[in-house]
């Protein structure tokens, strides 16, 4: 049951990018893990057209897809593909989700989930302000899939400031969560560990949050510390900045009975806003 995330500081330039993150999945997969989370924007952070690379994905034309199954299918690993500014499935023409894919150890797409919550805030660094809305149209729907190391959540970064969809994806019965992130260093500085270790401790989950940590183009700085939290909010592992592959174990045992001492689950007296769950297994 052993659990990777990577960490990376991605540039503009894709085929550099998937030569850094297959270094990692490999390290991960010689590690033992049998599932790896790579960050948000993995391939690209600063691309001057993200619609154009989830265009070109979406007809065949682009490397990004194919070297994700290739991976995943070459080291027998189960992968969460960060993000991927990908249109929707219906419409190749469309303005781009950020997507996040769920490949098995095949090479086969098992689930996509498209975040749900963009990222339009004002933050006191170098650049002022983010609009992912400009870029990007919102997910509708939440995604939880079975997995050979547990049954896995989908979330994206500026998702963790949101505590109802994770009570929504433990509700569906998640056991773990993924959570690719690309935070600023300023509102990671301020948040980041906290609300991670928060999402675990009111979900009873493991998180899986694999950051981008470093440099990016156009002077932009990610704060890192991608982290492995348990069902009790310990952190398992972290990697403050630069590139890096973690693992950690998912004990089985230790979870159930966290939930059986504590169960939360149970408790809640409000109830979620139902959201559509989508199960592609």
């Amino acid at each position: 049951m052993s659990l990777a995330v990577i960490q990376m500081a991605s540039q503009a330039d894709v085929a550099l990018n998937l030569t850094c993150a297959r270094q990692l999945l490999e390290q991960a997969a010689q590690a033992g893990a049998r599932l790896a989370v790579l960050p948000e924007n993995f391939a690209a952070i600063g691309h001057k057209a993200p619609a154009a690379i989830g265009r070109a994905e979406a007809m065949d034309e682009g490397p990004i897809l194919p070297w994700l199954k290739q991976a995943a299918r070459d080291l027998r690993l189960w992968i969460v593909a960060g993000t991927l500014p990908l249109p929707p499935d219906d419409c190749p023409q469309g303005k781009p989700n950020a997507c996040s894919l769920l490949f098995d150890d095949q090479g086969q797409r098992v689930a996509r989930y498209d975040k749900l919550h963009l990222f339009d805030a004002a933050v006191a660094d170098s650049r002022g302000q983010y609009r992912e809305s400009d870029d990007y149209a919102p997910g509708e729907r939440l995604v939880v899939v079975d997995t050979p190391v547990g049954r896995l959540g989908m979330s994206v970064c500026y998702d963790l400031r949101f505590a109802e969809l994770y009570t929504a994806l433990r509700a569906a019965g998640a056991e773990l969560i993924s959570v690719p992130s690309a935070f600023t260093t300023v509102t990671g500085e301020a948040h980041w560990t906290t609300l991670v270790r928060a999402r675990a401790i009111e979900t009873q989950c493991y998180i899986l949050a694999a950051a981008q940590g470093g440099e990016h183009p156009g002077g932009r700085f990610t704060h890192g510390h991608s982290s492995i939290v348990d069902p009790w909010g310990r952190l398992l592992c972290e990697q403050a900045t630069a590139p890096a592959a973690l693992v950690a174990e998912r004990d089985v045992a230790e979870q159930a009975a966290i939930r059986q001492r504590m169960p939360v689950q149970r408790h809640r007296r409000f109830s979620v806003p139902c959201l559509v769950t989508d199960r592609l297994e």
